[in-house]
């Protein structure tokens, strides 16, 4: 079991959303919660090391910031590896994973607009010689997954 103080706790509550977005962000995360740069650095490291924190960073809208789109592709088992290296090495590509499905090799591809991304994807498309699903997004949703953290009355371990 895990073992989080009172600053750990402020910190994950806290900054859930609301990233200071600033040369320094968490120099403006430690003034506010009466701590340090040093110090903050520190506990997002720990955190992200005992897996109590998987990421720090923004979540962009990806329709203000270009063009964007959820992709698949079918690679064969003995070919899965191969495939998903090239994927990795497109531009544009925030990350890859792998469904139980014939399309079975699953991204996300960006770009700076529509043309862009068509190109990319042809390129990627006629790099693999295989059809990449394209599934542009229709309808957005948007999901706050913020949880509040007790951080005034710290839970006996």
């Amino acid at each position: 079991m895990v073992t989080l103080d009172s600053l750990d706790r402020r910190l994950i509550d806290v900054y859930q959303s609301g990233l200071p977005v600033c040369e320094r962000p968490f120099a403006v995360m430690a003034a506010r919660l009466g701590s340090n740069e040093a110090e903050v650095l520190e506990r997002l490291a720990r955190l992200a090391r005992l897996e109590v924190l998987s990421r720090v960073g923004p979540v962009f809208d990806h329709a203000r910031a270009g063009a964007s789109l959820l992709a698949a592709v079918a690679a064969p088992d003995a070919q899965r590896d191969a495939v998903a290296e090239v994927i990795n090495r497109a531009p544009g590509v925030n990350h890859n994973y792998l469904r139980e499905h014939d399309f079975n090799l699953w991204f996300v591809m960006t770009a700076p607009d529509e043309a862009v991304l068509d190109a990319r994807l042809d390129a990627l498309e006629a790099e693999l010689r295989r059809e990449i699903l394209r599934l542009p997004m229709l309808e957005g949703f948007h999901i706050d997954l913020g949880f509040p953290i007790p951080w005034d009355e710290l839970e006996a371990p």
